[in-house]
């Protein structure tokens, strides 16, 4: 990747509790739709395209995008689990960076179903199974969900390593609800307190109770990615720059590790942020903003390590000091996160670009981070695939 590429538009439609949302492809073209208007361009300038969605038929980017247009181009129908959407991100950019392409588009879609996330196949392997049974291995058998069991045994580890208690993650929860309050398009703005949280049904003794968990929803989110000197030429607005992004999977020797918290991710996020950084020419110290995968409490609060936010271990006391919020060194999930605003699976990446896009064009209005000119972006997939991306304003 060698040339500059910019976020020229986005577009988020609200986040919808499952039954309650349009059809995927309403959603996702409503998206598009904003996007384009948000750059100033019509759908006949964009080369390429990919369509991100983890639960669906084959081609359903092309049913998506056929209502916004129907261009010729190529769309690439993409599914990297809960990555899904920043690993369309990644192509387009990749697309434009690499001159092949001066325009392209990422839109991330979903159709949930409620309660936990299952799989219509029972005839073959399961891409988590290796992970599933190392978990079984340290754990035992523990009846309940299998994304809450690993991501709880990740926390829990991290319980019992450096004495994190259950009322942090409590914590990390009423932070999203203060942050979503401010945020019209997530789907729970209700602010709530830790004592609230720790009341809440519990799903895991001493781990987890019921909002620690990020719910599942529908929705869908675009951008539009565009190359300097076609921005130049079109006269399109080149505030929001790609600076450093980053994909990675699980190294090797996690499985033989038995530890939950790099089954959960931790090796790839590290990885991914380093290659980051280095790319945009910074450290995590140069961060302003934060959206980060917090699928569970658990996660964000490891994720802060993962990234460098804070050191290995102190995790606790970064979210305790109130390092993660307004005030603090790092406001993390200002659109209230997935644990808040919604957690559509392939929406969610290219959510967290629309939130980082508004909030370094000063647009973010009440929850808008003062001076904010470097953004950081986590998006993790089991299984695995994890993307980094750092943002500046240009």
């Amino acid at each position: 990747m060698s040339s500059n590429t910019y976020i020229a538009g986005v577009g988020m439609i609200p986040f919808m509790k499952p039954g309650t949302s349009p059809h995927y492809h309403v959603m996702a073209a409503e998206a598009v739709n904003e996007a384009l208007a948000d750059a100033g361009l019509s759908y006949d300038k964009v080369q390429q395209a990919f369509a991100g969605y983890v639960s669906g038929n084959s081609t359903c980017g092309q049913k998506a995008l056929y209502r916004v247009g129907m261009t010729g181009i190529p769309v690439f129908n993409v599914n990297n689990n809960c990555a899904t959407g920043s690993s369309a991100l990644f192509l387009a950019r990749q697309a434009v960076s690499s001159g092949v392409c001066d325009v392209a588009l990422a839109v991330g879609f979903e159709q949930m179903a409620p309660g936990a996330i299952s799989t219509p196949w029972t005839d073959r392997p399961v891409p988590l199974e290796d992970f599933n049974a190392v978990i079984a291995e340290v754990l035992g058998t523990i009846d309940i969900p299998p994304a809450l069991r690993l991501f709880g045994a990740a926390g829990l580890t991290h319980m019992k390593k450096y004495g994190t208690k259950m009322e942090t993650f409590a914590a990390i929860r009423a932070k999203a609800s203060r942050h979503a309050a401010n945020n019209p398009k997530a789907v729970f703005r209700s602010i709530v307190s830790v004592e609230d949280v720790m009341n809440e049904k519990v799903m895991w003794p001493g781990v987890m109770t019921r909002s620690m968990a990020c719910p599942p929803t529908c929705g869908a989110a675009a951008a539009i990615v565009v190359s300097e000197e076609f921005a130049k030429r079109n006269g399109l607005r080149t505030d929001v720059k790609i600076a450093g992004q980053a994909i990675t999977t699980d190294p090797a020797g996690i499985l033989e590790s038995k530890n939950p918290i790099q089954l959960v991710g931790w090796d790839m996020a590290k990885a991914a942020a380093k290659q980051a950084y280095e790319q945009a020419g910074i450290g995590p110290e140069d961060i302003d903003v934060v959206e980060l995968h917090d699928c569970f409490a658990h996660n964000e609060l490891i994720s802060y390590e993962a990234l460098g936010l804070c050191g290995e271990g102190e995790g606790e006391k970064f979210v305790l000091d109130g390092d993660n919020t307004y005030g603090g060194k790092y406001v993390t999930n200002p659109s209230g996160g997935l644990l808040s605003k919604g957690h559509p699976l392939g929406a969610t990446g290219l959510a967290q670009c629309y939130e980082l896009t508004l909030q370094l064009r000063g647009d973010a209005k009440e929850r808008q981070v003062a001076g904010a000119k470097t953004a950081l972006q986590h998006n993790l997939g089991l299984g695995g695939a994890c993307v980094v991306t750092v943002y500046q304003k240009n």
